[in-house]
């Protein structure tokens, strides 16, 4: 199986490829924007704010399956840049499921929380009302709607409040901040899943391992938008207070800010951010065959991998 992973530079493209788990399934490629890597391996150039680029790449490397973890995902700057995000997260995400329903290739592609206003105050099932609440979702939703529209088979995975141990993350700004800082103001008000990007990649990975051993029939049931987000929530608050503990007790923090609770608005943001971003997740696990385990496991998992770099 040939597969074409896209946004290798990105926090979950990185994960996919420090894991190796695409690359034990397939001969794969990898790319980035500029086709330089993280960790200078080989990669190809796709540069999906150039939708009309994407083609003539996928002509030459033929994918059977393209996973597509690159996105513009600068929720603030799209406010201004919503063009561009529209590019990326919509119009490129159609031309790869043109390109994938034409020569009969799976898409697995990645949309958000964001796609929703945030009112809920259950988990939100993979059906619910979709209804953006700024430019970055409204990207998203399009990337969603172009690749169920192009015909190809897919799997739409959202997910939520995604973190690693690199890049810019949630997580990566406490530990900066926590380290310079007494005391920290964290949102409390707004709801959601922190969700690693190693628990996305397992989860594809068990995800794309079922679409392999399903005949024809049994893959119909599973194109389409599952939730893939870890259990449980907490506020942004909790996360960050259980980021300190968990990493002070690693000896990743040499003492614990105070962390002190403030509503969205006294955090105003250039983009509204939804209140409730808790996904309805237990389909995947029932579709799939995987548990995915809660927020927490996945926190100390990066904690402890940041305690232990070379373990």
């Amino acid at each position: 199986m040939k597969i074409l992973l896209l946004g290798a530079n990105g926090q979950l493209g990185r994960s996919f490829v420090e894991d190796g788990g695409l690359a034990a399934r397939g001969e794969l490629t990898v790319t980035s924007r500029d086709g330089h890597r993280f960790d200078d391996g080989p990669a190809e150039v796709a540069d999906l704010s150039s939708p009309d680029s994407l083609p003539a790449l996928l002509d030459r490397l033929r994918p059977d399956l393209i996973v597509n973890a690159a996105a513009y995902t600068a929720v603030d700057r799209a406010e201004q840049e919503e063009a561009l995000a529209t590019r990326v997260n919509g119009d490129a995400v159609g031309a790869l499921g043109r390109w994938a329903a034409a020569h009969g290739a799976l898409v697995v592609h990645y949309s958000t929380d964001y796609v929703f206003d945030g009112n809920a105050t259950a988990p939100y099932p993979v059906d619910a009302p979709v209804a953006p609440l700024g430019a970055y979702g409204r990207s998203k939703l399009a990337g969603e709607r172009a690749l169920r529209a192009s015909g190809a088979d897919h799997l739409i995975l959202r997910t939520a409040w995604v973190y690693a141990p690199h890049g810019h993350n949630f997580l990566r700004t406490m530990l900066r901040l926590g380290a310079e800082r007494d005391e920290l103001r964290v949102v409390a008000d707004q709801i959601g899943a922190p969700t690693s990007t190693a628990l996305i990649v397992r989860g594809t990975l068990a995800a794309l391992d079922t679409w392999q051993q399903a005949d024809a029939a049994q893959r119909r049931t599973l194109v389409g938008t599952h939730h893939l987000v870890a259990s449980g929530h907490t506020s942004w608050h909790g996360f960050a207070s259980a980021i300190f503990d968990a990493a002070h007790a690693r000896g990743v923090l040499e003492r614990q800010p105070r962390v002190a609770p403030i509503t969205t608005a006294e955090f105003p943001t250039p983009a509204a951010r939804p209140a409730w971003s808790v996904l309805d997740n237990t389909g995947f696990g029932a579709r799939f065959g995987y548990a995915l385990s809660d927020w927490q496991t996945g926190l100390h998992d990066v904690l402890d991998a940041l305690a232990h770099p070379h373990a």
